[in-house]
């Protein structure tokens, strides 16, 4: 199983109304929720930790859990109220004004951590709730405590308006960097966490001494590519398909990848440090492959596998 850990939220999306202005209709979001909603529809163990409401919302959002097949038993539920994150898209691109004050999500603290079942081989961790305290540092113990047992798969997904102490939380991802197996990033994140003027090879080369096993990298339209082992590196293509919107793009890209490995039986912390060029390719193309379905269609709705055939 994969337990992925981080935000569960609301994205209030706009629609147009009968009186003419746009209004706001609710959709289940977050980084994290979106990426074990992607694993569970292609057909992998997966369950997700976070804080939820007991309001309307959090209702919403372990329904649509249950309904894609992940496993809610890591949920834990707080009288707080859901994180809003009200959406303003521009050419299919999203940009996102959140409410996240003392949210169920936010306000996670370490009393909340599970016990890890033994079936559990993969941790993922990314998002807002790696930036927002305290559930950051709920994260990070989890993270440490568990990463000598299983492996660690990171995206930061760095929002830069979104950090409140630039300094803590530089500290927080270095450290998260340090004990992850795999960490996927964007061009834009490995610019952030490196913002020195050097190449991108550099700057992936920096990242991976580090510590993980494997980085790939994501360029938008220009495709990903992945760095391992000694000094390999494989490159895919992203796959033309006409662009609805991004949202959740980048999380089923992160699930189509761990899939995909799992599928191989290459997800555990000693078959990442050996993990064959072939294997990586064929992880990296499935990431592009479920990715590209999610973007063809509005909202973050990763596919189900059946679609893929």
């Amino acid at each position: 199983m994969i337990l992925c850990c981080g935000e569960a939220l609301i994205d209030m999306i706009p629609s147009p109304t009968r009186a003419g202005p746009n209004g706001f209709v609710p959709h289940t979001g977050g980084a994290v929720f979106n990426t074990a909603i992607a694993l569970g529809r292609l057909g992998v163990k997966a369950g997700l930790f976070t804080g939820v409401s007991h309001d309307m919302f959090g209702a919403q959002l372990v329904q649509a859990l249950k309904e894609s097949k992940v496993d809610t038993t890591a949920l834990a539920f707080s009288g707080r109220p859901t994180t809003l994150a009200f959406v303003e898209l521009v050419d299919g691109h999203a940009t996102y004004s959140f409410y996240d004050e003392n949210s169920a999500s936010r306000m996670l603290d370490p009393d909340a951590l599970p016990t890890i079942s033994p079936e559990v081989s993969t941790l993922f961790f990314g998002g807002i709730s790696l930036a927002c305290e305290p559930c950051a540092d709920t994260h990070v113990e989890l993270a440490v405590r568990e990463c000598d047992k299983r492996v660690i798969a990171l995206d930061p997904n760095i929002r830069p308006d979104f950090i409140q102490n630039v300094a803590r939380f530089r500290k927080r991802l270095e450290q998260m960097i340090s004990i992850s197996d795999i960490v996927k990033i964007s061009d834009e994140d490995l610019d952030w966490i490196y913002p020195e003027q050097d190449t991108i090879a550099k700057k992936v080369t920096q990242l991976r001494a580090n510590g993980p096993a494997v980085v790939i990298l994501t360029r938008g339209a220009e495709g990903a590519s992945a760095y391992f082992g000694t000094g390999q590196e494989v490159r895919v293509p992203s796959k033309p398909v006409c662009v609805v919107d991004t949202v959740g793009a980048g999380d089923t890209f992160n699930a189509g990848f761990l899939a995909e490995l799992s599928q191989q039986g290459a997800l555990s912390k000693q078959d990442l440090r050996s993990v064959s060029a072939e294997t990586i390719a064929q992880a990296l193309a499935f990431g592009a492959k479920v990715a590209a379905v999610t973007v063809s269609r509005a909202g973050a709705q990763p596919p189900w596998a059946e679609e893929l055939s």
